[in-house]
């Protein structure tokens, strides 16, 4: 049988669905490649800006579903399960072949659950493994139960899921090979913001409005305390799709002028870049890649601080300390997320001091890990996707 041809030979129905801007990037780069691969392909389901260029039409707004922590995961609940209902009843009405959640794990659990019991001919795929080698290792047994395969973004991962008996694949992470791709042209983006050829520091307050409110205030700060020694410090604020105007707001009267840089050129800025002050999250990852060393500012509510010291089984928060399980990244996290500090770690960076040295040499052997040099990450995952969903076992 064609690979994307259901069992009655008819095209594939699949529904992708991300809640999360770190899915909706993945998502975007899997339509594109799954049109490529199968141009007859039916794609439904839910996904952001990204997704939506791609041609997506969601069914619901993702916005109020990019939460961190217990307390606002609670509060998104009900809006949760309204879209999983919404998305069950499409993938029933149109009879699907697969369903895709990709990334945010608790979206992808309530809404797995409701689609198995109304939609039971549907393979549900899990796309991006939850990371239960950094905190609750139970949950490969959920994965087992509820999903009929899983691919992954890093090598060691089908391990874990494989000894419950659940068809993986690590697949790579697309936008990981995105960044190693970029093209390299400081000077062109330099000119192209208005910027000269003193020390550029890139600012990435988080893709989350809950990440943008708590850390805009210590990041400008920061910025203020190192203009005091690097006077002519320029910055680029990086904002996701979803904040947006809120870092827009933020960069109107930032201390020295700020350039807004939008998603579509983040590669670039982090390339032209002497140093990054950021979120935790994917993009540190992408920093690394792009050669530019960074501190590394988080911060979230009490209770979501507390929950999270008594679920995580690693110490650090950026990929690249995990992966070689050492602060090769500063970071500086709730109490310890203070302007004095981050500007204390970041002028050395700026400067071409020792540390910044450092953190340039040890990036390469930790990015080796991660399969950035590998097959294209979103064409495996979507060959993978077309045969998963074709077959009958």
């Amino acid at each position: 049988m064609n690979a994307s041809a259901n069992r009655s030979g008819a095209s594939l129905k699949l529904m992708l669905c991300a809640v999360e801007p770190s899915g909706d990037a993945l998502g975007a780069a899997l339509i594109n490649e799954l049109r490529k691969k199968s141009p007859d392909v039916e794609i439904f389901g839910c996904g952001g800006a990204l997704m939506k260029a791609a041609g997506l039409e969601s069914l619901f707004p993702i916005d109020p579903f990019s939460v961190i922590g217990p307390i606002d995961a609670m509060k998104a609940l009900p809006a949760a399960h309204k879209a999983a209902d919404a998305l069950t009843l499409e993938a029933e009405a149109k009879s699907a072949d697969a369903v895709i959640l990709i990334d945010g794990w608790s979206f992808a659990r309530i809404a797995a659950k409701k689609i198995k019991q109304r939609a039971p001919e549907a393979k549900l795929i899990k796309y991006v493994a939850p990371q239960v080698w950094a905190s609750r290792p139970h949950r490969t047994k959920t994965v087992a139960a509820l999903f009929d395969g899983i691919l992954t973004l890093f090598d060691f991962e089908p391990a874990w899921f494989e000894k419950e008996g659940v068809r993986s694949k690590f697949v790579g992470h697309s936008t990981f090979q995105a960044a190693a791709q970029a093209r390299d042209d400081d000077a062109a983006f330099r000119e192209r913001h208005g910027l000269d050829d003193s020390p550029l520091l890139a600012v990435l307050p988080g893709s989350r409005n809950g990440e943008v409110r708590r850390l805009l205030a210590p990041y400008r700060q920061t910025v203020e305390i190192l203009r005091k020694t690097i006077p002519d410090l320029q910055t680029a604020l990086v904002a996701a799709p979803a904040v947006k105007p809120e870092v827009a707001m933020a960069a109107a009267n930032w201390p020295g002028g700020a350039a807004l840089i939008g998603a579509a050129e983040r590669y670039q800025a982090y390339r032209a870049a002497t140093a990054a002050l950021a979120a935790s999250g994917t993009a540190t990852t992408e920093l690394a890649i792009c050669r530019t060393p960074m501190v590394v500012g988080y911060c979230i509510d009490w209770a979501s601080a507390l929950w999270v010291r008594n679920v995580a089984t690693v110490r650090y928060l950026s990929m690249i300390n995990i992966a070689a399980g050492r602060e090769i990244i500063p970071e500086f996290l709730q109490g310890d997320c203070k302007p004095e500090a981050m500007a204390a770690a970041l002028a050395p960076l700026l400067t071409g001091a020792a540390e910044r040295r450092a953190q340039l040499e040890a990036f390469p052997e930790q990015l080796q890990k991660f399969g950035v040099g590998g097959p294209p990450a979103a064409a495996l995952a979507a060959e993978t996707i077309l045969e998963w969903a074709a077959k009958s076992g």
